[in-house]
């Protein structure tokens, strides 16, 4: 039987992906929390003892260190044969999904995020920048879940997960009330919410949590409570 370590802090949205998919399916696993504000992954002891690639998540699989989430999340949909496609062409809407969150929405979101809400002083100008490549990437995601339960199809594969990942933070971080700019989105994420065995980013990566800063000016609108709140 396979033991797992993750190797996260609370508010990374990637350590995030693979804490849930480990709970869907259900699977336990050790928390290690890592001082990120203390810039510990930039050591060279730890690049040298835990990634090279000076990135957290960190997903210790009986023994073996496994890096990048997308990958770590094809790699679990198939040992436990949940959450993958189900035929060729499904298989490729999840990839071809899988890959664009990695580039666009999760990255631009937790650029944005964390410059927002963790980083003192941020740019204004950056920030807006960054804010409206989200905006953009949010808009193809309403389009994409108007007609459709989940970004696949019917059912819920990792793509969705990957996706929702940054998404499900607190809105006084994102800086995002879905509910009312994106209905369509929320209305989603709701749906991924009420899967068996879902929890919320917080509940699922405990810890102590990094400093926040007052959030810039650049948003706009009023800030709704987090998915996790709503639903209880």
């Amino acid at each position: 039987m396979d033991s797992y370590r993750l190797h996260y802090f609370p508010e990374s949205g990637n350590s995030y992906k693979l804490a849930l998919m480990l709970t869907l399916c259900g699977q336990a696993f050790e928390p290690v929390w890592t001082d990120f504000a203390a810039r510990v992954t930039w050591t060279p002891e730890w690049r040298r003892t835990v990634n090279a690639m000076g990135e957290i998540p960190v997903l210790e699989m009986s023994g073996a260190s496994l890096t990048q989430t997308g990958p770590i999340l094809l790699r679990l949909a198939e040992k436990y044969d949940r959450l993958g496609g189900a035929d060729e062409a499904e298989r490729f809407e999840v990839l071809r999904w899988l890959f664009w969150d990695n580039q666009k929405l999760s990255g631009f979101m937790a650029a944005y995020r964390f410059r927002r809400s963790f980083m003192q002083n941020s740019d204004p100008a950056v920030l807006a920048f960054l804010r409206g490549r989200v905006d953009d990437f949010l808009g193809i995601v309403e389009e994409r879940v108007t007609d459709r339960p989940f970004v696949v199809g019917d059912r819920a594969t990792i793509a969705d997960l990957s996706m929702c990942a940054y998404l499900s933070f607190p809105a006084d971080e994102t800086g995002y009330d879905l509910g009312s700019s994106h209905p369509k989105t929320y209305a989603w994420l709701g749906r991924i919410a009420a899967m068996p065995g879902w929890q919320a980013p917080y509940d699922l990566l405990p810890g102590p949590r990094l400093r926040r800063f007052d959030s810039p000016s650049v948003d706009a609108g009023s800030l709704a409570p987090c998915l996790g709140a709503a639903r209880a």
